[in-house]
Parts: C-alpha cells; structure tokens; sequence
C-alpha cells in the first residue's frame, strides 16, 4: 500500500509524516525505515525507526534510488514500512509528470514483498496523478 502526504514546500508535510511514523511504532511488528535527504530530524523519531540519510549515498538518478530502495527491502525479511520525506528531491525526480511511474514502481514493490509506503510529496492535491489521489492520507 502506498499513502501520500501532498502540498506545496513549507506547508508542514514533514510535520505529518514524522507524527505518522512515530505512531507507527505502537501498531506496526516489523522493522520500519524513514527515509531523508539530511539527519535533521534524527531525534524526533524514536528509537525503534531506522534513519536512513540518502545524501550518505552516491546515488545520483531516479533509476539508482531504486535500486537503493531495492537493496533496503531485500535486505531486511523484516521490514514492515517505509516512510519517504522530499520524495522528489531523493528520488531526484524533477518532472512532476515523472511522479506516476515512480509510485507504480514503488506499488510493484509493496505489493511484491508486502512493504507499505508513506510518502510526502511536494505538489498540489490538484496534481496527484488520477490514479493515486485515493492514496492521499493529508493534503495541505
């Protein structure tokens, strides 16, 4: 499964999805992982999520984050969630028009190894591809 926390920069979707993710931790039995292009907010998750600083790594191409993000879930038979912050920005997709194939890649992923997915996404609710606007949890 794949939700989606969608508005403009600024408008507090990081708010959400760290709210989201830390309450996971009650509910969810498996690993979860939190995904961000810094460590910034490294002490506002507790301690059972692993951050995963993307910038660490020398990916430089939508097709190499997924490879990345391939290697994460096989890696871990665990792994439950996977929360993205600056999804655009670390999955370096600069077309928003991009932004459909990149989340049917990650609904194959789900579906496949049974790992949801908690994005934000720097766009309008408006701009969520047709196919995905049911999958938005928050719109700012």
């Amino acid at each position: 499964m794949i939700q989606l926390i969608v508005g403009a920069k600024g408008k507090g979707k990081t708010k959400h999805l760290l709210e989201k993710v830390n309450n996971a931790v009650k509910t969810v039995d498996g690993n979860i992982v939190y995904l961000d292009k810094n460590s910034k907010h490294m002490y506002e998750l507790k301690n059972r999520i692993r951050l995963i600083n993307t910038s660490e790594f020398p990916f430089t191409s939508t097709d190499e984050f997924f490879g990345f993000l391939c290697g994460i879930v096989s890696q871990d038979h665990d792994l439950q969630e996977v929360y993205l912050d600056s999804f655009m920005d670390v999955a370096f997709i600069k077309d928003k028009g991009c932004v459909e194939g990149v989340l049917d890649k990650f609904d194959k992923i789900s579906n496949q190894f049974d790992v949801d997915f908690v994005v934000s996404v720097t766009m309008e609710p408006d701009e969520v591809p047709e196919k995905y606007k049911s999958q938005v949890i928050v719109a700012l």
